[in-house]
């Protein structure tokens, strides 16, 4: 209900579409709309309130608005005047902040019982729920959620950006990306790291250390690894992890790009504490031999790193790192070199040649802190 008689006509700026001139009027609340006027050679403009659309919710202490409406898509009208807005409040109210708010509660529960639905389903299939919801995510949400945790993963490390070593970088990547099922984007990260690490995060992100590229002896052996991280990534196995150890309500809010406090800035310590079933790590290792012969790239060299692998969990013993160790958030290395040694051999040809190689193992000649990313 409105609270009074409808303020006088406030200054307007109307654009009829994208590209159109500006036109200076006066915009009023009539009976059934925001009545505009441009000017006695100009057509009277009415927008009746309830096709109204504000670009942003019309707080109590708004100054101005902007409006679009069903009744004319594409039009645009800017409004000055506490006053009018105020009593546009009351008029649209739909167009309130706590309109808005509902909205967003309705779109949750919403959101909720359709996952409540899907997890009911998986349960019933015998499939795991966690996946099952992660599968049923837009990607940009999975972004989100990959970007949060490859920061709080990586937190206190510049990421190693010079050009060269990108450019190899990228060429490796889309030389495994042939046999990728689905054409699933991937988005490599180095970071200045001495630690031996690599690891999938969700939304298709992957990150590799210095560390682990020093110590690669061929470019075989970093392809096999990065093949490997993309096998989780095509399983969403980060995602579902997630889900599972974070909860799926402060993981929708990340997706959401909420926040959930203190909690969140650890997603990518649980995550790397979590670590993966032995059925998650085989399917990765699966995936990494099809897109290793996709790529024409042998897959001795993975089977060489898996090697190496227990040599140095000997050598190291309870001396080797844990939290982050590539190694122990890996087990199981000597039958998964067993299982790289039964594959037939096929044409190959190095992951990448020699110029290209020391170009990526030099990546981190320049780098960036994290507040410098764009």
């Amino acid at each position: 209900m409105s609270s009074g008689a409808a303020p006088d006509p406030s200054y307007c700026r109307f654009i009829a579409r994208r590209g159109s001139p500006p036109l200076d009027g006066t915009a009023s609340l009539g009976v059934t709309g925001v009545e505009v006027d441009l000017g006695a050679d100009k057509p009277r403009h009415i927008w009746s309130y309830g096709q109204l659309r504000s670009e942003e919710p019309i707080r109590p202490n708004a100054i101005d608005v902007l409006l679009m409406s069903k009744d004319e898509p594409g039009a645009s009208l800017f409004v000055q005047g506490a006053r009018f807005a105020a009593e546009l409040r009351l008029r649209a109210p739909h167009l309130s902040a706590r309109a808005a708010w509902l909205r967003e509660k309705r779109m949750w529960f919403f959101l909720l019982a359709i996952i409540a639905a899907l997890v009911f389903a998986a349960y019933l299939a015998g499939v795991s729920p966690a996946k099952s919801i992660a599968k049923a995510l837009p990607d940009s949400w999975r972004e989100r959620l990959g970007k949060a945790t490859r920061e709080s993963m990586t937190e206190g490390h510049k990421e190693c950006i010079d050009p060269a070593g990108l450019a190899a970088l990228t060429r490796l990547t889309e030389r495994l990306s042939k046999g990728v099922p689905g054409n699933i984007p991937f988005s490599v990260h180095v970071y200045d790291w001495p630690l031996m690490n690599a690891f999938a995060v969700p939304g298709g992100q992957i990150v590799l250390t210095k560390g682990l590229l020093d110590k690669s002896v061929s470019p075989d052996e970093t392809a096999g690894v990065l093949a490997h991280e993309m096998g989780h990534g095509i399983e969403l196995h980060p995602e579902a992890a997630i889900i599972r150890g974070f909860g799926l309500g402060a993981t929708l809010e990340v997706m959401l790009g909420g926040t959930t406090g203190g909690g969140l800035a650890n997603v990518g310590l649980m995550l790397a504490q979590l670590g993966y079933s032995r059925g998650a790590e085989r399917e990765a290792d699966k995936h990494a031999l099809e897109l290793l012969k996709a790529a024409d790239i042998s897959p001795k060299g993975l089977g060489n790193f898996f090697t190496r692998v227990m040599k140095l969990e000997a050598e190291e013993g309870d001396k080797a790192p844990g939290a982050f160790s590539w190694f122990r958030t890996h087990p199981l290395p000597a039958e998964r070199a067993r299982l790289v040694s039964e594959q037939r051999d096929y044409p190959s040809s190095p992951a990448l040649d020699a110029s290209d190689w020391q170009d990526l193992k030099s990546i981190c000649k320049k780098t960036r802190a994290p507040e410098d990313a764009t």
